[in-house]
């Protein structure tokens, strides 16, 4: 077992090598490989389009399992994935875009695999591969919508920290490919969608907007969610459009007990639970206690930092350090603030002022998927010293919450982690360090 340094600052290596043990357990072509499905069938034609962050690595290890059924191949990925060199070799037409407010690039991949669907054979079999960022990367506006509307409906949830059911039940019903819109594109044909969830209770109708799931959300719902977050004023037509939904003038998204369902299959073959067991295997090798171990946590970053950080105050002294880890992804209220920041990093920093003085505890916050809003960090990791830092530095890290400046005030303290983009995207972890822990109170 390796020995322990006295305060958490000194831990910082072994939280890196954390981040990268968490990224390589998630590894997607590993997941689609050992979960691939073994009634699928191979003696037809196959359509393959994969949409997401990880849809390189995952489009690659299918191209292994299927062969001379593969008949046309498109992957659409974000710009600086890993693997994306291998694609033209593999005869995969490759489509960047943007994420996660959805650009001209964004609508001509959704063009581009809305016409691979619609040009498969009769008795072909659509095979899909969903990973996180496929919202906003297939985006299709419906009738009487425009690319303008979707962005700045997209914008304005985003700002006001609406979770991403809420942020995709609009999109579900202002698009032609999300809520079941691509198995209805795919009509008769055989269905078979393989998804690394990027969604906290891995949901199938809210990872990448469910193409190929029922969704039983409505019309109501999502002008529910521009209602509660005040973006009713966001994009006219959108709102128009909502309205008239919910009044029963548009038909709904595909629901549940559709018969269309019947030739659809969705199977997911990664998760979050992926990356807190390798998390966790991980902290015990390292000899840490493993305090607690919450999933699918949500909520206002901040508040889950400062909750963290006064859980870590509380753990009783067992003779050995310990640990509390959370699998999630939580969400931040900019409101107004024009500052630079992401969620993981504001969790980090609000546990960081609540630490103050102790230099036993520390927390490290990190998105899978490498990039934590819109930042190059993927995350950041403090201790009890990091306020004080602060102080030397004249930073005033109460007024950085305030403005959500996260970033800018945790890459002055040499805080932040940074891994690149990942190629993965399974949310997020978070990890809160006790060593020479306080007695319980």
């Amino acid at each position: 077992m390796p020995r322990l340094p006295r305060q958490a600052e000194a831990l910082r290596p072994a939280a890196e090598r954390l981040v990268r043990a968490v990224v390589a357990s998630c590894d997607p072509a590993r997941l689609v490989r050992e979960h691939w499905p073994g009634d699928f069938d191979t003696s037809g034609q196959v359509t393959l389009v994969a949409a997401g962050k990880a849809a390189p690595a995952m489009v690659a290890a299918a191209i292994d399992h299927l062969g001379d059924a593969l008949t046309q191949v498109v992957a659409v990925y974000p710009p600086g994935v890993p693997g994306t060199d291998r694609l033209a070799a593999l005869g995969v037409q490759a489509v960047e875009a943007d994420h996660p407010v959805p650009t001209a690039s964004n609508l001509n991949a959704a063009a581009r695999v809305a016409a691979f669907v619609e040009s498969m054979p009769s008795d072909g079999t659509l095979l899909l591969l969903l990973s996180g960022g496929a919202s906003a990367m297939l985006t299709l506006p419906a009738d009487g919508l425009t690319l303008d509307d979707l962005a700045a409906v997209t914008r304005a949830l985003l700002r006001a920290g609406a979770p991403i059911d809420e942020l995709n039940a609009v999109r579900k019903h202002c698009e032609r490919l999300k809520g079941g819109g691509m198995a209805r594109l795919a009509s008769s044909r055989t269905v078979r969608t393989l998804i690394l969830s990027d969604v906290v209770g891995d949901r199938l109708d809210v990872i990448g907007s469910g193409p190929t799931a029922a969704d039983p959300t409505t019309f109501t719902d999502a002008l529910g969610v521009l209602e509660r977050r005040n973006a009713l004023d966001a994009s006219r037509a959108v709102t128009d459009r909502l309205r008239r939904g919910a009044a029963g003038e548009l038909p709904e998204t595909l629901k549940p007990g559709d018969p269309l369902l019947a030739r659809v299959r969705n199977e997911i073959v990664g998760s979050n639970d992926d990356a807190l067991d390798a998390a966790a295997g991980f902290l015990r090798a390292w000899g840490f206690r493993l305090a607690s171990v919450d999933r699918a946590v949500t909520g206002e970053a901040a508040d889950v930092g400062r909750s963290l950080a006064c859980r870590l105050r509380a753990i009783p002294d067992a003779g050995r350090p310990a640990c509390i880890l959370l699998g999630g992804e939580t969400t931040v209220t900019v409101g107004d603030a024009a500052r630079v920041g992401g969620r993981n990093q504001e969790l980090a920093l609000a546990a960081a002022v609540e630490l103050d003085g102790d230099p036993g505890l520390g927390v490290l916050a990190f998105a899978t998927d490498g990039r934590d809003g819109p930042t190059d960090a993927a995350g950041a990791f403090v201790t009890g010293e990091t306020a004080a830092n602060a102080r030397e530095r004249n930073l005033d890290l109460a007024l950085a919450l305030r403005e959500h400046d996260s970033h800018t005030a945790l890459e002055a303290l040499g805080c932040l982690i940074r891994t690149g983009p990942t190629g993965t995207n399974v949310n997020d972890i978070v990890v809160g360090y006790a060593l020479g822990a306080r007695p319980g109170v």
